[in-house]
């Protein structure tokens, strides 16, 4: 598999009034990588992987991101992006190294946080 392209910069974001939300949920594209034991590569991919996740909270594009805590075929990884549109989110998932590399696969949809606990009194 060809290394997949990654910018030296994380894409700039704009922020308008509104900005939108979206999830992306990812599922491993290789199910023995949490049921038996991750490759090498794996491994580097997905601490690659949370690197960039951690990044885009510091930089409040990340809401919130994690995953079930099951080894089997139903887990499945979550992150909500806070975003100004949906091309700039495809551009967050599809850099991400682990949808780009092929160890998760991705898919995104619109999203609205309905109740934020950090957000109460």
């Amino acid at each position: 598999m060809a290394a997949c392209r990654r910018p030296n910069t994380t894409v700039r974001l704009i922020f308008m009034s509104e900005s939108q939300q979206f999830l992306y949920s990812l599922r491993p594209t290789r199910l023995e990588m949490l049921t038996e034991e991750p490759t090498d590569r794996e491994q580097a991919v997905v601490a690659e992987h949370f690197a960039y996740l951690q990044r885009l909270g510091k930089e409040g594009i990340v809401r919130i991101a994690g995953r079930t805590s099951d080894q089997g075929p139903d887990t499945v990884g979550i992150v909500i992006l806070e975003v100004q549109d949906e091309v700039v989110a495809k551009q967050i998932m599809g850099q991400d190294p682990a949808v780009c590399d092929g160890v998760l696969a991705a898919s995104l949809q619109p999203f609205r946080i309905a109740v934020d606990a950090a957000d109460m009194d």
